[in-house]
């Protein structure tokens, strides 16, 4: 496990879970929030988004976690694992919100500088909709990525920690 990218519905902790992954297995992580949005949530243009993060996975060990759409396929076609934070839509909520008043006043260490946290509902709507909108395309996604590349596929929160919890105790984490 030497390429990992972390993808799932916004709330089902992939900044979190990287950064436990990063502990276990010695690997650095990308943030992509950090790299694509700007101070008060301005976008980064698309043709400067992709050559970032051809940049950021140009190297040989890392675990990037976002999802990102419009370009997975630069992070699935490099990626050696890939980790799919597949958990239920109430769950995500949940977390979305919990997060926005915890940290309703300050930028998240995962996120771009000038960017606090922020919920509206239009970004509620999309964790709503994730399940039917978004997830069988990444389903389709993932069944479609290169041979040899390891699919995790998690669907809650205990099932995350015991995967976790298994690389701890391999002798050699993340092989």
């Amino acid at each position: 496990m030497r390429r990992v990218a972390v993808i799932g519905c916004p709330g089902a902790g992939k900044s979190t879970f990287a950064l436990r992954l990063a502990q276990v297995v010695g690997l650095e992580v990308v943030h992509l929030d950090r790299l694509y949005w700007h101070p008060g949530w301005v976008p980064t243009p698309r043709e400067e988004w992709v050559r970032i993060q051809q940049a950021a996975l140009a190297g040989e060990r890392w675990i990037v976690d976002g999802n990102y759409a419009a370009s997975l396929d630069l992070r699935l076609a490099v990626a050696d694992t890939v980790i799919f934070l597949d958990l239920p839509r109430g769950v995500c909520l949940w977390r979305a919100l919990t997060r926005v008043l915890r940290a309703r006043w300050v930028t998240r260490p995962d996120m771009a500088d000038g960017c606090r946290e922020r919920l509206d509902l239009t970004f509620l709507a999309f964790i709503w909709s994730f399940r039917r909108a978004k997830r069988p395309a990444m389903l389709r996604r993932l069944q479609a990525i290169p041979a040899g590349t390891r699919v995790v596929h998690l669907t809650s929160s205990h099932a995350a920690d015991r995967f976790l919890a298994e690389l701890e105790r391999s002798p050699t984490p993340g092989s």
